[in-house]
């Protein structure tokens, strides 16, 4: 769940921990190249192609077509031989357009695995807990933390760092957990690219709608928070949007499955779903004044087009 910093350094309630009670794998499918046809490569008429296969074009042509050509070995190499001398003498004109596997960070992503998609994340989170402990305090609010004024003064690297950053060590343990048991089995089912899209746009998800419950509902709500400073200086942090639309994409697409509470309790999925979701609309009724029921909300919604999007068959589009 995702903490504000007036939580951290108080008192207050944590979220229950919850995790699959089993974690499914299922085999991809890969997809299948369809053979491109001569025209793609060269402009070469058939006839041309015929004349180059042999010095008796004609002869040859005839052959084929009466069906009384040698081998299939002999056809392909003078099909593959025809191929090669049309591309020579009639080079096809190439797009000057940047295809997208010719960037930087497309071979990167390729090698990409769900195990260390999972690991990387958790690295990088228990690294920024980390720096908490060792960089002074007001670097870590202004960087590693989302707030109206962040916002306003600029740092909008704020709205993806924060979703990486947890300075109180239960926080960090139940985001954690989250992220490995439902992040590996997401992974699993539909590759460690999209998982890795999933906790980037659930994590920026939520940033905004916490920046925008902050700025334009909660001074409706409640003029100041509860330390009787302005909505625009209250501070949150924490993975919460991210897990959030990882949890709850699990829950829409296998409703059914169970789920174990506090690691004893075993729940129906679409219970602890609707639990989760009231749970964050009541923290936001609030005021948002110890979680930030708002982003968890923000991470809910990622999930929700995700969903919509595997109803559609353009899951792998996300």
């Amino acid at each position: 769940m995702r903490m504000q910093l007036t939580k951290i350094v108080g008192n207050g309630r944590l979220t229950n921990l919850v995790w699959p009670k089993s974690v499914y794998s299922s085999s991809f499918l890969k997809p299948l190249f369809h053979q491109r046809s001569l025209s793609e490569y060269s402009t070469l008429s058939s006839s041309h192609l015929w004349k180059m296969c042999s010095p008796n074009g004609v002869r040859v042509r005839g052959t084929i077509q009466s069906g009384a050509f040698p081998s299939s070995l002999l056809a392909r190499r003078v099909f593959s031989n025809a191929l090669l001398q049309g591309r020579r003498r009639f080079p096809v004109k190439h797009c000057n357009r940047r295809s997208f596997s010719s960037f930087p960070w497309s071979s990167f992503l390729r090698r990409l695995t769900t195990n260390g998609v999972v690991l990387g994340l958790i690295v990088t989170n228990a690294a920024v807990f980390i720096l908490w402990r060792v960089a002074g305090i007001p670097f870590m609010v202004k960087n590693f933390t989302i707030s109206v004024d962040n916002i306003l003064s600029g740092r909008l690297h704020t709205l993806i760092t924060n979703a990486f950053s947890h300075i109180n060590q239960f926080h960090i343990i139940s985001n954690m957990i989250t992220l490995y048991f439902f992040g590996t089995a997401i992974g699993r089912y539909f590759g460690p690219q999209y998982l890795l899209k999933l906790y980037l746009a659930g994590a920026l998800a939520g940033s905004i709608f916490y920046v925008a419950y902050k700025a334009f509902i909660a001074p409706l709500v409640h003029k100041n928070d509860k330390r009787g400073l302005p909505h625009s200086m209250d501070p949150a942090l924490g993975a919460s949007g991210a897990t959030t639309a990882i949890l709850l994409l699990y829950i829409f697409l296998f409703p059914k499955k169970t789920i174990l509470i506090d690691f004893i309790i075993p729940v129906p999925a679409v219970l602890v779903g609707v639990l989760f979701i009231g749970k964050d609309i009541l923290m936001v009724l609030q005021g948002d004044r110890d979680v930030a029921g708002s982003a968890h909300l923000g991470g809910a919604a990622v999930a929700t087009v995700a969903w919509l999007q595997k109803r559609k068959g353009r899951f792998g589009r996300f």
